[in-house]
């Protein structure tokens, strides 16, 4: 790897749907270009990068890998295959972030999916150069007989539909640059106006050479640039004229000789475009003469001695019509110098895609530098920039990333090193007695030279160079023990990696958990956290059959936690041990290699443990009438602390749905900016997850994401008519965005905490507990030095330590609100879009004097300490109001797409309504029998959804589910029948069967050990025995 130039190295993923062919087009790229390490003959068929039992099983790719392809004797091209899988999505970013460019496959016939905007989405974050790759060309002619014609407007309709997604992507970019350079000064307008550009150009062009057309089981594809040099002797046009033409509505007249457009052939002519003409009618009549019984056998001989190629006899011979024809094929067009010419060509070499990608990879701090950090920050900026430069020399600070950990079988390891050498396998952190596997890191390095022995520092992402307390806990110093180049499962010893080059290093097992940066020098930032497009949602309870196994089990997990990237492993409350994982598939295999690989006992597994919340009934119209209710003092929940010292009332409202979900999807910024960690010295993750600008406000912006998303809830639910009491109701959410004391659970959940209305007055307890808009100021929304204030209402009773101790009591206040939102009370999940006003007011102890120290232990001996009275009568009076608002339980949805064939929708929607899913859309695929279905399926219900659905239809459908929302259940948990008509459907109260919201909110009580209100005899007779006494 030391010999190879850094502009001649490409750093390339694949990205695809799942069963878009990616690890057969891989095979045959490893066939042609990898030395050897996969048959000519296998290729499309061994599939070479899953090398797992279960991915050989399940004929679905689990985990990215990588293999070094070389072309031409001079381009070193490292390439990266991908699941397509949405369980394993966490793996496409391993990939991407350790990429330049991606190729994008998207099957011919099966067009653009759910996975492939997924796949997309993440090239567009990390900042890849995408290449389109249309795959199983062959199924449009073999298949469903499309006509050249008709296959060419199926072929044009997905590049658009690709390009569409891709240009919804710039859109959602322009947007936000505009917003930010009209938000900022006007001088400053006129300065950056020229980094927005309204790029219209497709991301996608044939005629540009990044769109390859391809059948990778049959192993051959092509670019229109070789069509183009096929035909420049013929028709007598310039390759580059004829590759302009050769894509979209040009036509060539037989006539004249011309290239024309439409108009130019005429009105009555049949004219195909010339795509059609020269590209696909040769294509189509090959195979018309191989697979055919009556085809035209000459019309491949005609090619064969046309393009010089060389086909053994044999092949030509042989009894299988499509042996021949990919004997034939895989000569003249070869799928392999189709894609690697269009990698090199369009993808960027290290050096050029590091400067455009540095944005993203290490963002630019926004610090002082002055004081004695000013060293630290010189330092750190000579670090980024040569990483913006992709320095590759000795002298140059040494960066890498570390994407993700990965676990080999110590016996799998290289027993030579690259000199010859016999290693010493045994002495790794894995092989000391703890486990047979060894773990590799998967990194790239963006900066200097890495080599073997070489002392680096292991910095996470949470690691901070200017503060010296962060020092010991985020950084670590390790020895590298070995690097390695990586050709799928084998491992291939080298001495040193320079930058640009993606490399397997070992010695780090001990050090890193999921993902890392490692540098040589402690004044560096860390690389950007990876970006997952879904979070682990499936959670299961583990433990071992046999108690004795808990050690190992536990050493297990602990493997299991540091070999997968996104698994979750975690301790309940109750103190079982919790496996999160992403979905069905993710899940069995992380049990089967826990049981086989790192813990190897036997386990027992729970049933799923499905996240619920809770919320109350409201609608969006209603939002008025309940803000209204809240500014009075009506309708409220009453509770007194035991010593009766303190009087606690408590109103509950909904949100608006639009701000509950802004809230929760920004629940790691608002972490930062509560906690106070924004405009110090680190950039926000989500500013860079949504891809905007890195110099954009990220307070700024989320202040107006909550302002529009409460606007536009407030204007969508009202009609023409209620456009005065839209404005009414957005003009008091303005004043209550103003009185934000807290938010929960865990200080950043979708629920609201507003400080209470001082106007009221209490003579039995005269002194309120204020709190303060704390959040508000952080979010901008008021001047922080305005808040709070704790002027009490001039009063005789009222004293300066009755004052402080009310402002004391904030605290608690906040913590019981914090463990109310955390647990509701209909089965102690946490809660949903609700907003809280607590006034909490207190009294003076009878006969209370000014020295309050010798009357504050006096509570102590009947009702324990005061705050902590406070803190449960405001936790329940939370959750006593949420019973009285009609609550309801809200679950999550899969966002569900099914494939099927005409035949067997019926099956399908027998499946879907015994699932309680519900259909959003159905369609027909064109040119296809195949019918498409967008549907909501609960989480719930989803598991054993796929086993079921392939069972019902002999494994005709497919079903792909992504995490999408929370929903409300509608039904009442606690129904009771009251009127004649609801009496006369269901009966009386005693026979009412529990709906489906009850059973759901019994079960995961039972789960968790709460009382449950069921009958323990459900049919009451008298006991029969066997015998018969008489």
């Amino acid at each position: 790897m030391a010999d190879i130039e850094c502009p001649n190295i490409r750093n390339i993923c694949i990205l695809a749907h799942v069963d878009h062919g990616k690890t057969t087009l891989a095979d045959h790229l490893i066939a042609a270009a990898a030395d050897g390490l996969v048959h000519p003959k296998q290729a499309g068929r061994l599939r070479f990068m899953d090398y797992l039992d279960e991915e050989q099983r399940r004929a679905i790719t689990m985990k990215s890998s990588s293999v070094t392809l070389s072309f031409n004797d001079i381009y070193h091209i490292n390439l990266i295959d991908s699941p397509g899988h949405m369980d394993f999505c966490s793996e496409v970013s391993t990939a991407a972030r350790l990429s330049d460019g991606a190729l994008v496959l998207v099957d011919a016939v099966e067009g653009v999916h759910i996975q492939t905007h997924a796949v997309l989405r993440q090239a567009w974050t990390e900042r890849l150069s995408p290449c389109l790759v249309l795959n199983k060309i062959d199924r449009l002619i073999s298949e469903l007989k499309l006509s050249p014609l008709e296959a060419y407007s199926k072929l044009v309709r997905i590049v658009h539909e690709v390009n569409g997604i891709m240009s919804a992507f710039k859109s959602e970019k322009y947007l936000s640059d505009v917003d930010l350079l009209l938000a900022g000064p006007a001088g400053e307008n006129l300065e950056n106006l020229e980094l927005v550009e309204d790029d219209e150009e497709d991301t996608f062009q044939p005629q540009k050479g990044n769109v390859a057309f391809v059948c990778a089981l049959d192993g051959w594809g092509f670019r229109i640039n070789e069509f183009a040099e096929f035909y420049v002797s013929k028709l007598g046009a310039s390759a580059a004229a004829l590759q302009k033409a050769l894509w979209g509505p040009k036509y060539y007249n037989q006539k004249t000789k011309m290239i024309v457009g439409k108009k130019g052939m005429g009105g009555g002519s049949k004219a195909r475009p010339m795509f059609v003409q020269f590209v696909l009618e040769p294509l189509w009549q090959v195979y018309q003469a191989a697979l055919e019984p009556d085809g035209d056998k000459s019309m491949l001989q005609k090619v064969i001695k046309s393009f010089n190629l060389n086909v053994p006899a044999r092949e030509l011979q042989h009894k299988d019509p499509k042996v021949v024809l990919q004997a034939v094929l895989s000569r003249w067009l070869p799928l392999s110098d189709a894609i690697l010419s269009m990698v090199v060509k369009c993808m960027p070499d290290p050096m050029r895609a590091q400067s455009f990608r540095i944005s993203r990879l290490l963002p630019k701090r926004e610090v002082s530098d002055d004081g004695p950090s000013s060293n630290v920050l010189a330092e750190a900026e000579l670090v980024r920039k040569s990483v913006e430069a992709c320095d590759f020399s000795p002298e140059a600070p040494c960066v890498a990333f570390v994407s993700k950990m990965f676990a080999v079988p110590i016996k799998m390891l290289p027993q030579r090193g690259p000199n010859g050498d016999i290693l010493n396998n045994s002495t790794d952190e894995g092989g000391s007695g703890e486990s047979d596997e060894c773990f590799i890191a998967f990194a790239r390095v963006f900066s200097g030279v890495l080599f073997a022995g070489q002392r680096v520092f292991v910095l996470s992402a949470l690691y901070d160079p200017l503060k010296p307390e962060s020092m010991q806990k985020h950084v670590q110093e390790a020895e590298l023990h070995s690097l390695y180049l990586m050709m799928g499962q084998g491992l291939k010893p080298v001495a040193l990696a320079k930058a640009g080059n993606i490399v397997a290093i070992r010695g780090l097992g001990q050090h890193i958990l999921k993902s890392a940066t490692l540098s040589s020098t402690k004044n560096c930032w860390p690389f950007s956290s990876l970006v997952f497009q879904v979070s682990p949602t499936l959670r299961v309870a583990i433990e071992p059959s046999d108690p004795t196994d808990m050690g190992a089990l536990m050493k297990g997990l602990r493997l299991l936690n540091r070999a997968d990237p996104f698994v979750e492993v975690s301790v309940s409350a109750r103190g079982e041990h919790v496996l999160a994982a992403a979905g069905e598939v993710h899940l069995e295999r992380c049990i089967k290699d826990l049981k086989d690989r790192f813990a190897r006992v036997s386990l027992e597994v729970s049933p799923p443990l499905v996240p619920y919340k809770e919320t109350i009934q409201g609608e969006v119209s209603d939002l008025l009438e309940n803000l209204k209710s809240l500014s009075g003092s009506l309708d409220h929940i009453e509770r007194k602390t035991p010593n009766g010292r303190c009087c606690v009332r408590v109103q509950v409202l909904k949100l608006p749905p639009s701000l509950t979900k802004v809230l929760d999807k920004s629940a790691d910024l608002l972490g930062d900016i509560i906690g106070g960690k924004l405009g110090q010295s680190n950039k926000s993750s989500e500013t860079q997850r949504s891809g905007r600008l890195e110099d954009e406000n990220p307070i700024e912006a989320l202040r107006k994401r909550i302002m529009d998303a409460v606007e536009g809830d407030i204007l969508g639910g009202s009609e023409e008519s209620d456009k005065d009491r839209a404005e009414k109701c957005k003009a008091m959410w303005l004043k209550f965005l103003k009185r934000i004391w807290a938010l929960g659970p865990r200080q950043i959940g979708p629920n609201i905490l507003f400080t209470p209305d001082s106007r009221g007055e209490d003579a039995e307890f005269p002194v309120l507990v204020r709190g303060s808009s704390h959040v508000s100021g952080r979010l901008g929304f008021v001047d922080e030095s305005s808040n709070g204030g704790m002027d009490a209402e001039p009063s005789s009773v009222v004293t300066p330590a009755l004052c402080r101790e009310a402002e004391s009591l904030e605290s608690s206040v906040i913590s019981g609100f914090q463990l109310a939102t955390a647990a509701g009370p209909l089965c102690e999940e946490p809660m949903w879009g609700l907003a809280f006003v607590i006034e909490a007011r207190i009294s003076p102890l009878e006969g209370q004097q000014s020295d309050e120290l010798e009357t504050s232990y006096q509570p102590l001996e009947q009702y324990g300490i005061f705050t902590g009275q406070v803190m449960n009568t405001v936790k329940d009076a939370c959750r006593t109001a949420v019973l009285q608002k009609k609550p309801r339980l809200v679950e999550a949805m899969y966002f569900c797409e099914l494939n099927t064939p005409t035949e067997y929708l019926g099956p399908m929607y027998a499946v879907l309504a015994r699932r309680r899913a519900r259909v959003l859309k159905e369609e027909m695929q064109e040119g296809s029998s195949l019918f498409t279905v967008h549907a909501y399926v609960p989480v719930s219900e989803s598991f054993g959804f796929a086993d079921e659905l392939r069972r019902w239809t002999s494994g005709a459908s497919s079903a792909l589910l992504v995490l999408s929302h929370w929903e409300a259940l509608p039904e009442d948990p606690f129904f009771v029948p009251k009127t004649e008509e609801e009496i006369e459907e269901f009966g009386d109260g005693s026979s009412v069967l529990h709906n489906t919201a009850r059973k759901l909110i019994d079960a995961v009580r039972r789960q968790k050990g709460l009382p449950v209100e069921e009958k323990v005899v459900q049919h009451a007779t008298k006991q029969r025995t066997l015998a018969r006494k008489v």
